[in-house]
């Protein structure tokens, strides 16, 4: 081959990396953003608190570049029987109690919503099969106003709290 011809197919190989490169947040662990109407979902990831546990859950941001509130109102994935909007809640004497949130979770105009570990989650419960860590978990996130989003969320064993790397989270 030429000198042009490799240069060409090194070219074309990258090609499909850059274009996927493009539709990757990099300040997000490399994980994909998700994008519905005026809504982009990032930083998601999903954890077990245990290798046989039979719940998990699930944490994420949810931006909203639009000029309207927007509302988080229902979950979904046949990863498990019950699949919830959850949050923790004071219950007195430094006693949080976590629960089902009805209504969901507001994601304020020109704003975001964190779901972060200690606060608003997904919840699964009733696993169908164990989750390990690097496993894709199908999720579709219902909005009021910009309806279904899908996607795949990564099960991050190692991952910390702290990890969660984008700015939405410093306002929750």
């Amino acid at each position: 081959m030429s000198f042009k011809s490799n240069l060409f197919a090194a070219l074309v190989a990258t090609l499909p990396f850059a274009a996927l490169a493009g539709d990757m947040d990099h300040s997000d662990h490399m994980m994909p953003v998700v994008e519905q109407g005026n809504l982009r979902i990032l930083d998601a990831y999903a954890r077990v608190s245990s290798p046989v546990a039979k719940a998990g859950a699930a944490f994420l941001v949810v931006e909203n570049t639009g000029d309207t509130d927007d509302q988080l109102i229902a979950v979904s994935s046949d990863t498990a029987q019950r699949v919830e909007l959850h949050s923790h809640t004071m219950v007195g004497d430094g006693i949080m109690q976590m629960g089902k949130v009805e209504g969901g979770f507001t994601v304020p105009a020109h704003g975001s919503h964190a779901l972060a570990r200690g606060a608003d989650h997904v919840m699964f419960m009733g696993l169908s099969q164990t989750w390990k860590d690097g496993d894709m978990i199908p999720v579709t996130l219902t909005f009021q106003n910009a309806g279904e989003a899908s996607l795949m969320i990564r099960v991050d064993l190692e991952r910390q709290p702290e990890d969660m790397g984008h700015s939405a989270h410093k306002d929750h």
